[in-house]
C-alpha cells in the first residue's frame, strides 16, 4: 500500500499553509446509495448548520482561506468554488445534498460535516502516483460537456492534481474528471483531505480518521492506511 501523493515546491510557496491527507483503501465494495449512506449525508448537514451557525459557508474562515488562495493562482473564487464550500451551498439548500454512489456518499459527508474539500479517486484508473503542480497550460483534462468527451487544457499557473496521463482534478478541487472518479465498479480507492490554515491538522487528521471508520463500516474486510498530514504543522 502507499499510494503516492506529493505537492510541488511551486504550490508549497503559492500556499504554505497547505496540510493533504490521503486515505487508501482496498477490497472497496461500492453500490448505489442507500438509506443508510443517504442518512449520513443528511447528518452531515445537520452538522453543518451548527457549524456555520448562520453564516454563509463562505463567511468560515477554512472557506476563506481557500477563496484566497484561488485568487492567488487567478482564480475567481466566487465562479470556480472548491469543493467543499460547493457541496456546503447544496447541503443548506432546499434540494439537499445529491446522492452518488455509496463511497461518494461518504466522502461527502466528511467533506460536508468538517467543511474540507475531500475527494476520491480509482487507484486503479490512475496511471503513477498523484502530484498537486502549477499547470504549464499545455496539460489535457479530459470531461464531459454536453454528453460528449471533449478534452480541456488548464490555465498556465493553474493548481492542478495530475497523473502521469493527464489532469484528474482542475482548479486544485474545483473539478474532478471522469476518467479516475469513483464507480460502483470500484474496489481501491485514494480519498484526499485538504486544509489550508487557520484549521488545526488534528482536524484535518480527525476527519480522515472518521472516513476511515465508515469505510470499514461499509466494506468490511478493506485493508485500509490512514496516511501522515503532509506537511505536519507544529
Amino acid at each position: 500500500m502507499t499510494f503516492s501523493l506529493t505537492v510541488s515546491d511551486e504550490v508549497r510557496a503559492l500556499a504554505p499553509g497547505f496540510t493533504h491527507v490521503g486515505v487508501e483503501a482496498h477490497g472497496l465494495v461500492n453500490g448505489p446509495s442507500t438509506e443508510a449512506s443517504s442518512a449520513l449525508l443528511d447528518d452531515a448537514a445537520r452538522r453543518l448548520a451548527v457549524r456555520l451557525a448562520g453564516r454563509a459557508p463562505h463567511e468560515d474562515p477554512h472557506m476563506a482561506a481557500w477563496r484566497e488562495a484561488y485568487t492567488a493562482f487567478g482564480s475567481k473564487p466566487s465562479r470556480t468554488r472548491n469543493s467543499a464550500e460547493a457541496l456546503a451551498k447544496r447541503a443548506l439548500a432546499d434540494g439537499g445534498l445529491p446522492r452518488i454512489n455509496l463511497l461518494v456518499d461518504l466522502y461527502n459527508a466528511i467533506s460536508v460535516a468538517h467543511l474540507i474539500p475531500v475527494g476520491g479517486e480509482d487507484i486503479d484508473r490512475i496511471e503513477g502516483g498523484m502530484r498537486l503542480v502549477r499547470a504549464s497550460g499545455d496539460e489535457d483534462f479530459v470531461t464531459v460537456a454536453g454528453g460528449v468527451e471533449t478534452v480541456e487544457h488548464p490555465d498556465a499557473g493553474e493548481v492542478v492534481w495530475r497523473d502521469e496521463r493527464g489532469v484528474t482534478c482542475r482548479r486544485w478541487n474545483w473539478r474532478q474528471g471522469p476518467r479516475t472518479r469513483l464507480t460502483e465498479e470500484t474496489v481501491s480507492g485514494i480519498f484526499l483531505l485538504e486544509s489550508l490554515a487557520p484549521m488545526p491538522v488534528p482536524e484535518v487528521e480527525a476527519a480522515a480518521a472518521e472516513l476511515a471508520e465508515l469505510l470499514e463500516k461499509f466494506s468490511p474486510g478493506a485493508r485500509i492506511e490512514v496516511h501522515e498530514a503532509d506537511p505536519v504543522r507544529g
